[in-house]
């Protein structure tokens, strides 16, 4: 009689139990259209992602503008319509001032790491209800201007519209010019139909999308590209603290790093595709590149400073500097 008690107490424990938990599912939307070349990272992070942490975390990649406008991914995650963005840090400064400090310094990402930078970013995101895991980095990738017709000094840049992101707008407002703020996508019509002279941008793909549009290449590069990794805090709290962890590690001190010395080869196969279409270089050098190169980060932190505060711009400038 007992044997058959026990075996029926047994048989109701295994129908009762909880079943294990399942995988927490994450959607994920990303600034530019998956075949754009900076989503490759991404890619790879959502592939790698799914293998390492399988049964833990399935991470849907649901695509990128046609699925979410880029200026309104970061707020997407934030109230709940998306669980993941991977986006421009500059595209959501409106919510997170300090955003687009990720792209203000010239030093690597392993250097920035050794910082408390990362770790000063988790907290202001949280302060906006919002997951900073990380960034995918990509700081070879600075940014040019590349203008429809030529021109031969800085000062020609004067009375330009030029396409910008937000943090590059104060920079182009200290050259003399008039940044106007559009998605990467909209940067062709815009500059074929007239209404810009010219864009911001990496120095990527650019050959390939614009041919003869564009005239002349203004360099040095300025900046970094670092792309955030955002989750909405709901989701996250799906997680149980030893998977935010592990997540958060894998991102920042096994996968970023990685991340952040792949693009050499591209770069230089990129400007010899400019070269090809006739486009003429304008390559600052000496004291007019340090000023440049000055001008560039003094404008893009006083911007900082105004919208952020003070104290907060110079505790995170001292981090970024070299």
């Amino acid at each position: 009689m007992k044997h058959i008690l026990r075996n029926a107490l047994v048989a109701l424990a295994l129908t009762t139990a909880p079943a294990l938990a399942d995988a927490v599912q994450i959607n994920a939307v990303t600034l530019a259209p998956k075949p754009v070349y900076i989503n490759g990272p991404f890619k790879s992070f959502v592939e790698e992602v799914n293998e390492k942490f399988a049964g833990e975390i399935e991470i849907n990649w649901r695509g990128g503008p046609e699925v979410m406008p880029p200026f309104k991914q970061a707020e997407g995650v934030r109230n709940g319509a998306m669980d993941m963005a991977y986006t421009s840090p500059s595209y959501y400064q409106g919510l997170v001032p300090t955003s687009g400090t990720m792209n203000l310094s010239f030093k690597t990402y392993e250097e920035i790491a050794a910082t408390d930078y990362h770790e000063r970013m988790t907290e202001l995101h949280a302060e906006k209800d919002l997951v900073y895991v990380g960034e995918i980095p990509a700081t070879e990738l600075d940014f040019y201007i590349y203008m429809g017709t030529e021109i031969s000094s800085l000062e020609d840049l004067k009375g330009k519209r030029i396409r910008v992101f937000p943090t590059l707008l104060p920079l182009v407002q200290a050259l003399g010019a008039e940044p106007i703020v559009l998605p990467m996508g909209e940067i062709y019509t815009a500059l074929e139909r007239g209404a810009i002279d010219g864009f911001m941008q990496g120095p990527l793909g650019q050959a390939e999308q614009f041919g003869e549009l564009v005239k002349t290449v203004v360099g040095p590069g300025v900046y970094r590209a670092g792309f955030p990794v955002l989750v909405n805090a709901d989701t996250w709290a799906e997680m149980s603290p030893d998977l935010q962890d592990r997540l958060t590690t894998f991102l920042r001190e096994d996968f970023a790093p990685r991340m952040d010395n792949i693009w050499a080869d591209p770069i230089a196969e990129s400007r010899a595709a400019m070269a090809e279409k006739g486009w003429a270089f304008l390559d600052l050098s000496g004291e007019d590149a340090e000023m440049y190169e000055k001008m560039a980060m003094d404008a893009a932190w006083a911007a900082t400073a105004e919208s952020a505060g003070e104290e907060i711009a110079a505790e995170l400038r001292a981090m970024l500097d070299r």
